[in-house]
């Protein structure tokens, strides 16, 4: 499996060399400051691109090209949001990149409520709290009929630690559930989320999933004609927030957009902490059913809660089989090599390590710091060097 890392661009606070270090070889990037909606420019990814490989390693996978709104709703400028994200993407392929992970999640990415969680380590990890979530959602976003999307008992809990906060307690919840993620070209205030959950009133999982499939219809086949690999990533966490459908978040989910399109380029980001919220989710199987579509993982993982809250674990000590999804992935590359498949290596990297030693404190990206990441690859390497020993020792027995 080739060993990537996820890296922000020059404003990253954690430099490429240090990157090289730990031992990665591919660079897991995008270009952020390009905004949505735009073609990226030749020269733009031809920088970057030079910049990663004087490092000495290369630009494994982009991610991402952000998906407009306008994409996802089918409004607006669609016709023109599209024909750039194609263009980016056949940009990319001409550059050699072969991978581009996206996602279809509406308004918002990746959602947690609190960002330093104290573990018994001393460390701190990303969390989702239900209760702090239906804490904003209810009560300071106050978002029509937002009640009905809890249980009671979450309402109850919620209402009570609502009367609890002081305003930087509210300002402080706010901000890390809307202020967007690292990279990303602009972030929501209160009254700006509100209109943008409100284009989805009349959206539901059907016509989302329906738009998702027209987007594929299109960009999968300029994919395909470069050489380039889509993985689209799951949704995190994989159940709807604010009311709005969620399509990428179980097994039934997967296989109904790889056969939307059922092109070889239409495929699977793999992440293990997203699907693996869902206690319905078994990571093993589904990776032995789409192995073929899988393009690229997120080994990461999480120990979540009946409510449905989570939190960020080790990477080989939460809720998912870890070491048997590395076995099946590694399974699927020896079959892609005995099948001479031009790309056998599933890229994989490391996702939001715990905020450990000296990195406390520091200017870090939130769930992108350096030691838990590190930490995070070393251990990934471990696991992949013995089972890889494992499978080697059993065909010299065999033989």
């Amino acid at each position: 499996m080739e060993q990537t890392w996820r890296w922000f661009g020059p404003k990253d606070p954690i430099p490429l060399n240090h990157v090289r270090q730990a031992g990665a070889t591919g660079i897991v990037t995008a270009l952020h400051h390009v905004p949505a909606g735009q073609a990226w420019p030749v020269e733009e990814i031809a920088r970057r691109q030079q910049a990663i490989e004087a490092a000495g390693m290369c630009w494994s996978v982009v991610e991402s090209i952000p998906v407009p709104e306008s994409i996802k709703l089918r409004t607006g400028s669609v016709e023109s949001d599209i024909q750039a994200w194609k263009t980016s993407l056949a940009r990319c392929g001409q550059a050699g990149i072969r991978t581009v992970c996206y996602n279809f999640m509406p308004v918002v990415d990746w959602t947690r409520t609190d960002l330093m969680w104290p573990l018994p380590s001393t460390g701190y990890a990303l969390r989702f709290d239900i209760h702090d979530f239906a804490v904003y959602d209810i009560f300071i976003l106050q978002r029509e009929n937002a009640r009905d999307d809890f249980d009671g008992r979450i309402v109850q809990e919620a209402e009570r630690r609502f009367a609890r906060l002081d305003e930087a307690g509210i300002e402080r919840l706010e901000k890390t559930i809307i202020a967007g993620l690292p990279g990303a070209d602009f972030s929501y205030d209160r009254a700006a989320l509100r209109r943008l959950i409100a284009q989805y009133d009349q959206v539901g999982p059907d016509d989302l999933a329906r738009n998702l499939a027209l987007f594929l219809e299109e960009v999968a086949p300029v994919a395909q004609a470069h050489g380039v690999q889509l993985g689209i990533h799951p949704d995190d966490p994989p159940m709807p927030l604010f009311g709005l459908p969620r399509i990428v978040s179980t097994k039934d989910d997967l296989r109904r957009l790889l056969d939307a399109v059922p092109i070889a380029a239409n495929g699977l980001t793999l992440c293990v902490g997203s699907l693996g919220v869902r206690a319905g989710n078994d990571l093993v199987d589904m990776v032995r059913t789409f192995a073929d579509r899988i393009h690229f993982a997120h080994l990461r993982d999480v120990t979540y809660e009946p409510n449905g809250s989570f939190f960020e674990a080790e990477h080989l000590d939460g809720s998912s089989d870890m070491i048997g999804v590395v076995s099946a992935l590694l399974a699927e590359e020896r079959r892609r090599r005995e099948q001479g498949h031009a790309q056998p290596e599933i890229p994989f990297r490391p996702d939001h390590g715990h905020l450990l030693g000296d990195d406390i404190g520091k200017r870090t990206n939130p769930g992108y710091s350096y030691i838990g990441r590190l930490k995070g690859l070393a251990e990934l390497r471990g696991v992949i060097r013995t089972l890889e020993y494992a499978q080697a020792r059993g065909a010299e027995k065999v033989r």
